[in-house]
């Protein structure tokens, strides 16, 4: 594909659509005899004249109003193409986030933001990994490692673990003070909780956190993910770490109870986080005070 000097295009529409050598230069921020320099340019490369001068008087030659015609609509697709890039379609934005927070968290508020915001065409993209951070995965993401460069990061909140259990254990352990009272139940370990992935790691910190040991003789079942975890705990086999942005009403109300001791912390945050050249976009600005304000609810 061979192509003219795009710059001396541009300046060339600028100069036909205002009829003026100098607007067009205070519209492009450059001076008057570099416009007129890369006009010249472009009539070398189409071997046609563009422009009838007549002293002050300035006109477009038949070639000149075609050519005009033409350029103008592919500048125009060009800008329409780049700006759908860096600030997407109006009206719909792609969410990539973690698929346990979706469900648990996000789902089911999706109404609320349907009546808030019925402007907004949300779609969700579930990840169970970190996403790669461009345009063809999504708009914008939720993510506890969001890129340090050409990225806004927005924070949502920060991770803090609790002890949870269903109702039935729950009722089982009034008997007995914590945190003695855990330790006649299965310790449901998930070994995602810390990078290190050591299996019971997360039960260790916790117990360290709260100035005792963690009894030896201690029956312990290992998870991969939080929402296995979840599910056992939830079915009466031991006492689990959750996270109150992972359960939705119904599990607090019908399935698990927190047990009322210290949390423990993950060391991680979760983000809103978007390109810096949406920066202004109505629907992520909209999008963005919705999902902190979940948070705080």
């Amino acid at each position: 594909m061979r192509l003219p000097p795009l710059r001396a295009v541009q300046c060339f529409e600028a100069v036909a659509r205002m009829n003026s050598f100098s607007k067009a230069a205070d519209a492009l921020n450059v001076t008057q005899s570099a416009v007129s320099h890369q006009v010249r340019l472009l009539e070398e490369y189409l071997g046609e004249d563009l422009f009838i001068r007549q002293g002050r008087r300035l006109s477009l030659t038949v070639t000149g109003e075609n050519y005009f015609t033409e350029v103008t609509h592919a500048l125009q697709g060009i800008s329409q193409a780049s700006r759908k890039i860096r600030e997407g379609e109006s009206g719909r934005i792609r969410l990539s986030l973690y698929s346990s927070l979706a469900v648990k968290w996000l789902v089911p508020r999706l109404e609320n933001l349907r009546q808030m915001h019925p402007e907004i065409d949300l779609t969700l993209n579930m990840v169970t990994e970190e996403p790669d951070f461009t345009d063809d995965v999504a708009d914008c993401f939720i993510t506890a490692y969001p890129p340090k460069k050409n990225y806004v990061s927005e924070f949502l909140y920060k991770e803090l673990l609790y002890p949870f259990c269903s109702h039935r254990l729950w009722q089982q352990m009034q008997d007995q003070p914590l945190p003695d009272a855990l330790w006649q139940h299965p310790l449901l370990s998930v070994t995602s909780i810390f990078k290190r992935g050591e299996e019971g790691y997360d039960w260790k910190v916790w117990c360290q956190l709260g100035g005792f040991e963690l009894p030896e003789s201690i029956k312990m079942n290992h998870f991969s993910h939080m929402v296995l975890a979840a599910e056992a705990a939830k079915y009466h086999q031991g006492i689990a770490f959750l996270n109150d942005y992972f359960l939705t009403d119904q599990d607090r109300l019908q399935h698990l109870v927190r047990i009322p001791m210290h949390e423990l912390p993950t060391g991680d945050n979760m983000y809103f986080v978007y390109k810096q050249s949406r920066a202004r976009q109505p629907e992520i600005i909209t999008l963005g005070r919705w999902l902190k304000q979940q948070c705080v609810d």
